[in-house]
């Protein structure tokens, strides 16, 4: 496993610095705008770097055994075809039905290849929504896919995000005894970690939606893949995404509720009005990681121990985030 890891790692950080170079030779460069949160033209599109890595070693991994064929390869093609997308994206703009179109795709070949979405218990009673539960975790995907892209909007914030989740949820399969439940998140977190020496603040290159909707895609795939094993996996896995479920959520109800077209560029998330106020990418950035490690990980510890019920702990964890949201205005005009 060890090889697959630094592998993962080596390439990533390799594959992002020809990405910048040619980001940079073909003007492939975020400008910024008055919906911008940085200040200075970057590269973008090196997301790319992280589709490359992390499933290239998940073809060596599944072929050697360490993944199930059917899962692996819908990993691959779903990710293919969602990286595909947002690679033209990066590059010349693609209308939104024609996206929503691409993500529903390539959600509904992962929720096929897993097996559709297993029964889950809600305070005590068992639910197996069957056909209906597979639709749904069709547009689950799809949500996380798109609130992974509105959360790409600072330096390292993404990247952060990733990294410290799969970790987390590498571990936390490691301690119930899920061993096929470890290669992928952690091959996931160390190709991210790769590009994040790039993307740190101050960033160098960005992800671009190539690599935004890529990592909320796969991170959702391996969200209803840990379900099939446990269903305290599943409320573990939401419960560690709550900083980016909870801005993105809260943001869309509140920019509905006012009016606004929902597909049009902003900078009213939560983070973006955290980074104004305190004049830093990497403080807040930061601060995303000290919630990850310092609150959601035990609460997402307190399921797998049995001393919370999941529906239950997923409340309580989120609960003080929006709060949190809100009060950095989150979906709300900006104060100028």
């Amino acid at each position: 496993m060890l090889f697959f890891l630094l592998s993962a790692f080596s390439l990533s950080f390799l594959l992002t610095i020809f990405i910048r170079k040619y980001a940079i030779s073909n003007q492939v460069v975020d400008v910024p705008n008055e919906r911008s949160s940085h200040t200075i033209p970057t590269p973008r599109g090196g997301g790319v770097a992280i589709v490359v890595s992390f499933l290239l070693l998940l073809v060596i991994a599944g072929t050697t055994g360490y993944v199930e064929t059917r899962q692996w390869l819908g990993f691959c093609i779903a990710g293919v075809l969602v990286a595909t997308l947002g690679f033209f994206d990066d590059h010349q703009h693609i209308a939104a039905g024609w996206r929503f179109l691409g993500h529903l795709c390539s959600a509904i070949v992962l929720v096929v290849s897993l097996g559709g979405f297993p029964p889950l218990e809600f305070f005590g009673v068992v639910v197996d929504l069957s056909l209906v539960g597979g639709v749904l975790a069709c547009i689950g995907l799809v949500w996380l896919l798109n609130l992974y892209n509105f959360m790409d909007g600072i330096d390292g914030i993404a990247s952060i995000e990733a990294v410290s989740v799969c970790l987390a949820g590498a571990v936390i399969a490691y301690l119930v005894g899920y061993s096929h439940g470890i290669i992928m998140p952690l091959l996931l977190a160390v190709a991210v970690a790769g590009f994040l020496i790039w993307n740190f603040p101050p960033a160098k290159i960005f992800m671009g939606d190539a690599g935004s909707g890529f990592l909320g895609l796969m991170i959702g795939g391996i969200l209803v893949q840990a379900a099939w094993f446990s269903q305290d996996l599943f409320w573990c896995w939401l419960i560690l995404l709550g900083v980016f479920v909870v801005d993105a959520t809260l943001t869309l109800f509140v920019r509905l509720a006012r009016g606004e077209k929902i597909y049009q560029a902003h900078r009213s998330h939560a983070y973006q009005s955290a980074s104004r106020h305190y004049q830093s990418h990497k403080r807040v950035s930061l601060a995303v990681l000290a919630i990850n490690l310092f609150w959601l990980l035990p609460m997402a510890l307190g399921v797998v121990f049995q001393l919370l019920d999941g529906a239950l702990a997923l409340l309580i964890a989120y609960a003080p985030l929006a709060v949190l949201a809100w009060h950095f205005r989150a979906g709300q005009k900006e104060v100028v």
